[in-house]
């Protein structure tokens, strides 16, 4: 099977380890690991009766819980079949620029949707200070693979410099209000500013696909024209509507995260030949003295454990990993995983 370009891919790791691909523990995609909420659960049974009509096309009653929640008019809000599906919408935008900035290492998806559309991309490093003299700007934030947070104010910034900003805060939803560096507020005085989110690593619904942009509403009219009717499943959008109001599941997700991401940070430090990258999101990015290929396919065989290599990452090559922040004793079992496969290949 081809190595995949994404985490998650846990039918292709087992494939290579020969068992079920539920026998793996997956650290390769950065999802909440209290699972799917039971809101989300039970909106989808109580919808079931109702996929026997269409979904409403305007999606009314789950743009306006979002633009409650965001305080801005439902107008600004279009749901998606995940944000995969609306950042193709924004990079058509972009790809009508005379040219589009990547902060790079990038998310491999940005470059699909990039290039479906004939754009002309310039990467630049996510270090760059000054992104002068270029048309479109395409960031996510807090940034994935590195999880480096960027300051509100400079993206701010951008706004001011570039003909379109488009802002993922796919990982966002980890950061507690107090912390967070979302730009959702400042979008109704910028009409070349726009902000994708997502429901599927927060609430661990990445099988159901729902997503939202905020943008203009002239922008996401011109969207919902291009792209096919009923992007949204009846029962992802009910789902969305309970989770969204789902406080008790949230502080949950906080609790837990506050304790394990620094937990498995002081682990991977200590782990021989191994350099973890200090990050804001629910994952960190490693560098490794050796073969990463090498060291996930000993994980894979002695400890049915999945990491993220970050071949698909051109900057960062064979020496470079991911992982995400699991629960506690899963995080352990990583570390202890680790540390064998590599004393080994060091003695």
């Amino acid at each position: 099977m081809t190595r995949p370009a994404h985490g998650g891919n846990l039918s292709w790791a087992a494939g290579l380890v020969g068992c079920s691909p539920s026998a793996i523990l997956d650290f390769s995609a950065s999802i909440n690991p209290l699972g799917t909420p039971r809101s989300a659960i039970d909106a989808i049974q109580a919808a079931l009766p109702l996929l026997r009509d269409y979904p409403d096309p305007n999606y009314q009653q789950v743009r306006s819980m979002l633009a409650q929640i965001h305080q801005l008019s439902p107008d600004w809000i279009l749901p998606g079949n995940g944000s995969a599906e609306l950042l193709t919408w924004a990079c058509w935008d972009l790809a009508e620029l005379s040219d589009t900035v990547l902060l790079v290492p990038a998310f491999g998806d940005y470059f699909r949707a990039l290039k479906t559309f004939g754009a002309a991309i310039t990467p630049c490093s996510i270090d760059e200070t000054s992104l002068e003299g270029h048309a479109g700007l395409l960031l996510n934030n807090p940034h994935n693979p590195t999880g480096k947070l960027f300051d509100r104010s400079w993206i701010l910034e951008q706004l001011d410099q570039f003909e379109l900003v488009v802002v993922d805060e796919a990982f966002m939803d980890f950061l507690p209000p107090e912390t967070e560096q979302s730009v959702i507020d400042a979008v109704q005085d910028h009409p070349n500013l726009v902000i994708l989110r997502s429901l599927t690593k927060f609430y661990s619904l990445p099988g159901l696909r729902f997503g939202y942009a905020i943008a203009h509403p002239d922008r996401l009219k011109t969207w919902q024209e291009r792209r096919d009717p009923w992007s949204v499943n009846i029962l992802a959008a009910a789902a969305a509507e309970a989770v969204l109001q789902d406080v008790e599941f949230q502080q949950q997700t906080f609790d837990w995260l506050n304790a394990a991401r620094p937990q498995l940070f002081a682990g991977l430090k200590q782990v021989p030949g191994l350099t973890p990258r200090l990050g804001a999101a629910n994952f960190y990015l490693v560098k490794s003295a050796g073969s990463v290929t090498q060291l996930q396919k000993q994980l894979l065989e002695h400890d049915k454990m999945l990491i993220r290599d970050c071949l698909s990452f051109p900057e960062l090559g064979d020496r470079y990993f991911r992982v995400a922040v699991r629960l506690n004793s899963e995080n352990q079992r990583l570390i202890d995983g680790l540390n064998s496969c590599l004393l080994t290949t060091i003695s």
